[in-house]
């Protein structure tokens, strides 16, 4: 059993070669622009530079099953992200080898479970699972403390069917205090009749680090220093600091299956304050979003699944007819150095989303 696991994060590293590991960039005298942008096609990856350090990466090689933004970090250059399985570090989880940095998929597209798929899915078992896959850069810019990536992506079936492209652009700013922020706008056009039934893996998702998780008792596999998985009776809590705070009031795991226009996570990094908030924008379907968000470190918006969410008491089964769009709206703020309160992030919200 630990050969196969190590095995697999073997794999799973592989897939990840050179992602997460960008280099320093080179900042003009005299440039205004904060953000830049690197390209490295023999590594499928773009690297998303602040002030010429490494911010975060847009990996998108095939093997990976969907273009992710890994890692993600703090104005401190602490990782807000989990490392395993491309970069692990010590005492962190290794379930779920699909959750990986900050990621939008979904899991029943026509049938096919695009959410958790990964290189650890066996080859018999690959027919029931689907895939994104890069297909352009269209454009980089940077503007002051803004900069601007937009990429085109194919939802493909196993055997390379198309169902729906994506049209994503991230919004990368920073404000005058290091503080910074990623927004998504993301435009999926249907190229058949494509139904997404509710289901409760989606959409929007973050792994956490360790740090961020809540306080659990559970058995669990980690690993050490040197990326080795051990399993254990009971989880060391000592530096697990998250706890989840909804705009309805919600708090820790009670956050779970409900509604809410945004969640807070806040927590401490190697002594660093953090609030890290995802706001759901008001155009978006199913709005105002379930959460599935859970203790253990996966933080998800998800509009699609309202049975399975909401034990059944509401139903979406959202479907595109050929040719028809939809378009997803999102923001994470990225707050070091001390916590956001409901005040602050509802402003953001307002300016964000046109609506308190």
């Amino acid at each position: 059993m630990k050969a196969k696991i190590l095995f697999g994060a073997l794999v799973l590293s592989a897939a990840f070669m050179g992602c997460g590991q960008p280099q320093p960039g080179q900042t003009q005298s005299g440039q205004t622009d904060r953000f830049s942008f690197v390209e490295h096609p023999e590594s499928s990856r773009i690297d998303v530079l602040l002030d010429g350090q490494p911010y975060t990466s847009y990996c998108y090689a095939d093997s990976l099953k969907k273009p992710v933004l890994y890692p993600l970090r703090t104005k401190g250059g602490h990782f807000i992200t989990r490392g395993w399985p491309a970069q692990p570090r010590a005492n962190e989880r290794t379930d779920h080898p699909h959750h990986i940095g900050l990621w939008f998929n979904y899991g029943d597209v026509n049938g096919l479970d695009f959410w958790n798929n990964s290189p650890a899915i066996p080859a018999e078992k690959r027919m029931g699972y689907g895939s994104i896959h890069h297909a352009a850069a269209n454009s980089m810019e940077a503007d002051g403390n803004t900069g601007r990536l937009h990429v085109t992506k194919y939802w493909q079936g196993p055997q390379g069917d198309g169902l729906l492209k994506e049209d994503t652009r991230y919004v990368f700013q920073v404000d005058d205090g290091g503080n910074t922020s990623i927004e998504l706008d993301i435009k999926l056009t249907a190229l058949r009749d494509v139904s997404l039934k509710d289901n409760k893996e989606g959409v929007l998702g973050i792994r956490l680090a360790r740090e961020l998780e809540h306080p659990s008792n559970e058995p669990a596999k980690f690993t050490d220093a040197n990326g080795i998985v051990t399993e254990v009776a009971q989880t060391n809590n000592q530096v697990v600091t998250g706890h989840y705070i909804s705009s309805e009031g919600a708090e820790g795991d009670d956050v779970w299956g409900t509604r809410a226009k945004w969640v807070t996570l806040n927590g401490t990094l190697e002594g660093e304050d953090l609030s890290l908030v995802i706001l759901d924008h008001a155009g978006n379907p199913g709005y105002p979003t379930y959460w599935h968000a859970r203790g253990y470190g996966l933080f998800a918006a998800n509009p699609l699944g309202q049975q399975a969410l909401s034990d059944g008491k509401d139903v979406l089964n959202f479907k595109l007819d050929k040719d028809a769009s939809t378009r997803f709206r999102y923001k994470i703020l990225i707050h070091a150095g001390s916590k956001l309160d409901a005040a602050a992030i509802n402003n953001q919200l307002v300016e964000f989303s046109g609506q308190p």
